[in-house]
């Protein structure tokens, strides 16, 4: 049975646990694109959530304005203290351009858009919509350490299906290069980093006071980046991570504009800038290959792993993925795309609400109303 702490406080599923938690006074952040609308798996998490009755669940929705009015309609069939938050509007996105915050769209412009509204409540829980197997425990378990001291906590699993190991982002780059960095200067960030059993879950729930401290990456970086904010603002005393039990969603290919290479370089740069921000120096001519090393080693432990498991592996695959993700290893050279935290945005979440509710009516015809305010003081 496997219950070894890691640096950061560790809550694991011995026991199937459903833990008594805050969950009306939480607000629930769940991002959806077009292909999420509508389907099975966001189905099953808008149902569950009905039975949670979090004091808010926010939306924030990346579409094109024709499939707006039939998202929205199916939303609104859902017993919930539900708001619809369109990010993709005219009025939302001159007002970001004059506050100086135009730049690219991503699921992290997204879920921070809905984090000033959301932080409204005393709790805040960011999951994704595509979780095939989510449960009410999910949530419980985010919010039970933060009702119990703590400011951050991270989902973890194990992405394990039809005897293959998927989790390929995380287990072929974000590890061996977080090793790497950690064997050249085990520096304090560094370790809190490499903590994390799965740091790429989109999985976390964090304090009000914390939500409003995060900076958040436009694109694929934002796990990444609200780590290392968590380090600044949390640190390991006030972090921890739990266990989600099964977990399955839907796989990325390798190539391709939403494939994993391409999420490869967003998760890169934000960590590596991220490294260099908290003063860590870095050989970035000696780093891809001792990534690549480190990488190669865990290669074969994984091919181990699933063999003793009888799993389907694919060495020559993963080594190719390794070669691809490498050329992710470089040293930040764009502008940081990460968007302000909210306590020092030059915007209010009020504002990107009425924006984004203006835009909704626009596409949906008028009408549209908000939920009613947070109440902060009910639930378990």
């Amino acid at each position: 049975m496997e219950y070894v702490q890691a640096r950061v406080t560790t809550l694991h599923g011995l026991a199937d646990p459903l833990p008594t938690a805050p969950t009306g006074r939480a607000a629930v952040v769940v991002p959806m694109t077009e292909r999420d609308c509508q389907g099975a798996a966001a189905d099953r998490v808008l149902q569950t959530l009905e039975r949670l009755e979090p004091a808010r669940v926010v939306v924030p929705l990346r579409a094109a304005p024709e499939r707006v009015e039939s998202v929205h309609e199916w939303l609104s069939a859902y017993d919930l203290r539900l708001e619809l938050l369109w990010c993709d509007g005219p009025r939302l996105a001159e007002l970001l351009a004059d506050a100086g915050l135009a730049g690219g769209r991503g699921k992290g412009r997204d879920v921070w858009l809905a984090l000033g509204r959301a932080a409204e409540a005393e709790f805040v829980v960011v999951h994704d919509a595509d979780t095939t197997t989510y449960d009410e425990s999910f949530v419980r378990r985010l919010l039970f350490p933060l009702a119990n001291g703590y400011d951050f906590s991270k989902g973890y699993y194990a992405r394990v299906e039809d005897q293959r190991l998927y989790g390929r982002l995380f287990r072929l780059f974000y590890v061996p290069l977080v090793r790497a960095l950690v064997d050249a200067r085990p520096d304090p960030y560094l370790q809190y980093l490499d903590s994390f059993r799965y740091a790429l879950a989109g999985e976390f729930a964090a304090t009000a006071e914390t939500a409003r401290r995060i900076r958040t990456p436009r694109k694929w970086g934002l796990e990444v980046g609200t780590l290392g904010d968590a380090f600044d603002v949390a640190g390991f005393e006030g972090t921890a991570q739990v266990d989600l039990g099964t977990y399955e969603h839907d796989h990325r290919a390798v190539d391709g504009s939403a494939g994993l290479s391409e999420m490869s370089r967003s998760v890169g740069e934000t960590l590596l800038r991220g490294v260099l921000e908290h003063g860590i120096d870095v050989d970035f001519e000696t780093l891809p290959e001792r990534y690549r090393t480190t990488a190669e080693t865990l290669v074969e432990q994984y091919a181990m792993d699933a063999a003793f498991n009888d799993f389907h592996f694919d060495r020559d695959h993963e080594r190719r993925q390794v070669t691809r993700y490498a050329a992710a290893v470089t040293e930040p050279t764009g502008s940081d795309d990460r968007l302000p935290a909210w306590e020092d945005a030059p915007i209010t979440a009020d504002a990107v609400f009425d924006a984004a509710t203006s835009d909704l009516e626009d596409a949906i015809g008028p009408g549209t109303t908000s939920a009613p305010p947070i109440d902060a003081g009910g639930g378990e």
